[in-house]
């Protein structure tokens, strides 16, 4: 907990330097500058073989599937993993929580493998060092109208990321791969086509909602670890959106209002499928689903809008 308190006094400091930061593009790809202008360091960075990457589009089960990793690595002991908050316990390799802390690469360093770490960073950005060492990589990916609702809800709280603008004017940022990460599309097909070469355990968000304890034993199995039928009921409810929003050691509660402004929403706002059918008018989605189809004609990923 000393490490997640000075965590806590350090994002404390920085909250009166935060600041909208703008895209720069990095080989295509839209970064926040504070990321762009690290590059060097974030592509040259050297995992240990041990280490296992948590990779998603954001807003898309990060933190969900930081919390089951680490519950699974701990034997389901909820204390172990209330030692310090989630940026602190699965570092964020590209960037850090708030972005006026160290980096997500600094933290790592500071760290013994093996390790947990989070990366938004689509395939191609991805150190090749990870592929080297062949670490273990789990990809979570979430349906394009609920990944983007979250996105945009994140986009307006989170005063690092630029400015959202109206939603009308956000969907079409999102068709155009305009958002910090770039293209939702490239992001989850690039993951899929590598899956099998890369050994990239590919989960589906609206899988977890449906069926928990199916995809933690999945996840479970793709560690070669090995945990009791009672651990795993013990993680599916520790890892209810329920318990998991109420939990501050993965709610990022702790992270200063004038950096994620809560009068907009929480960092972790409903955790729904089909969520999107509350903010796309027909008419939007029609057109969505009209480009949708053109974007994903080269592939057959199996997504799904409701359960």
């Amino acid at each position: 907990m000393d490490e997640g308190m000075s965590y806590g006094e350090a994002i404390r400091k920085s909250s009166a330097s935060i600041t909208r930061f703008p895209l720069i593009p990095v080989k295509g790809v839209p970064l926040r500058n504070n990321i762009a202008e690290n590059w060097d360091s974030i592509w040259t960075f050297r995992p240990d073989p041990s280490d296992i990457l948590i990779a998603t589009y954001p807003k898309a089960g990060t933190t969900w599937a930081q919390e089951i990793i680490d519950l699974l690595l701990h034997n389901g002991d909820a204390e172990a993993c209330k030692r310090a908050p989630t940026a602190v316990r699965s570092p964020f390799l590209e960037t850090c929580s708030p972005p006026a802390t160290i980096s997500g690469v600094e933290r790592l360093k500071k760290m013994d493998p093996p390790r947990m770490i989070k990366t938004h960073l689509p395939i191609q950005l991805v150190p090749p060092a990870f592929w080297e060492n062949k670490c273990k990589t789990i990809y979570v990916a979430r349906n394009a109208k609920d990944n983007l609702v979250s996105y945009y809800y994140f986009d307006c709280m989170n005063q690092a990321q630029p400015e959202p603008g109206p939603w009308e004017g956000y969907v079409h940022k999102f068709m155009r791969g305009e958002l910090a990460w770039g293209s939702w599309y490239d992001h989850v097909k690039g993951y899929w086509t590598e899956k099998e070469k890369r050994n990239i355990l590919y989960i589906f968000y609206e899988d977890m909602k449906q069926n928990p304890r199916r995809e933690i034993e999945r996840i479970m199995r793709y560690l070669d670890l090995s945990v009791s039928d009672e651990v795993i009921s013990r993680i599916v409810e520790l890892t209810s959106f329920k318990n998991m929003k109420e939990n501050p050691m993965a709610n990022y509660s702790h992270v200063p209002t004038s950096f994620f402004d809560n009068s907009v929403c929480s960092f972790m706002r409903k955790g729904e499928v089909g969520d999107w059918t509350n903010h796309f008018t027909p008419e939007q989605s029609k057109m969505f689903d009209e480009d949708y189809e053109k974007q994903m004609k080269d592939v057959n990923i199996p997504f799904k809008t409701l359960i």
